[in-house]
């Protein structure tokens, strides 16, 4: 068996995500519950029409995140998986997918809540909106 608490994926990728990949990473027959979370390209922002995004990382964005959900692994004693996209992405694909694995959901909805706001944190990944009317802006850029 697996150690029950381990970093089982983490990339930083330009290609499309796969949350089954993700997934599968984590699952096990002593886990009961799995969550996985998508995060999605929306069309809208504080109001504003979105019409794509484009997501830049530091060089070792994927050294941060691998740091991070082992941090988050190793507190929780489950195992972990998150991959992130870079590059121009349209309304609807996927941004990031996280996958946590438990005995029991309550837990695994726990940890992968704070997997999620720790990599969006703390992981030197930039997003920059583009908008409808042509205007763009960078989102969270500063520390």
């Amino acid at each position: 068996m697996n150690d029950p608490g381990s970093v089982r994926l983490t990339a930083i990728s330009d290609q499309d995500l796969d949350p089954v990949a993700v997934e599968n990473a984590v699952d096990g027959p002593e886990f009961g519950a799995v969550v996985v979370f998508t995060g999605k390209v929306r069309n809208h922002d504080g109001g504003q029409e979105v019409s794509s995004l484009e997501y830049s990382a530091h060089p070792q964005a994927e050294r941060f995140l691998r740091a991070v959900c082992a941090e988050v692994s190793t507190a929780s004693g489950l195992p972990v998986a998150a991959v992130h996209r870079i590059g121009s992405l349209t309304i609807g694909d996927l941004a990031i997918v996280v996958a946590v694995a438990a005995p029991h959901r309550a837990e695994a909805f726990t940890v992968c809540h704070q997997l999620v706001d720790r990599i969006k944190h703390e992981v030197p990944i930039w997003k920059r909106q583009l908008f409808a009317d042509g205007l763009s802006e960078w989102v969270n850029a500063c520390g």
